[in-house]
Formats: structure tokens, C-alpha cells, sequence
């Protein structure tokens, strides 16, 4: 289970994580909606919170 998590759900997560707050970076840059920057920025919150969630799992289930 380990292995799983920290080899595919773990860097999928970050991926997440990064894509989002790159899509809310370049809205920002483009002078984009305040609410879809709102959005995005409560959508890497949760990602993040996930992608801590699943590393700590994966930490574990390492050491057990």
C-alpha cells in the first residue's frame, strides 16, 4: 500500500496541486475574474490539504 501511494497517488496530488496554482497564477497575470481566482484558490487549498493527508498515509504505512 506504501508503495502505491507514495509511487502513483502521491505525485498525482502534487500534480494537482501545481497545475492548479499555475492555472491560478496565469489568471492573475491576465488581470482574469477576482472569482475565478477565489475558486482556484480554494481548490489548491483543498488539493493541498489531500496531497498532506495521502504523504502522510504513505509515512505510515512505510513504517509499518
Amino acid at each position: 500500500m506504501a508503495s502505491l501511494l507514495s509511487k502513483f497517488i502521491l505525485p498525482v496530488a502534487v500534480a494537482a496541486v501545481a497545475l492548479v496554482l499555475f492555472l491560478g497564477l496565469v489568471n492573475m497575470m491576465r488581470g482574469g475574474s477576482p472569482n475565478l481566482s477565489q475558486k482556484l484558490m480554494r481548490w489548491r487549498v483543498l488539493l493541498q490539504f489531500i496531497a498532506i493527508v495521502i504523504t502522510m498515509v504513505a509515512v505510515w504505512a512505510a513504517g509499518r
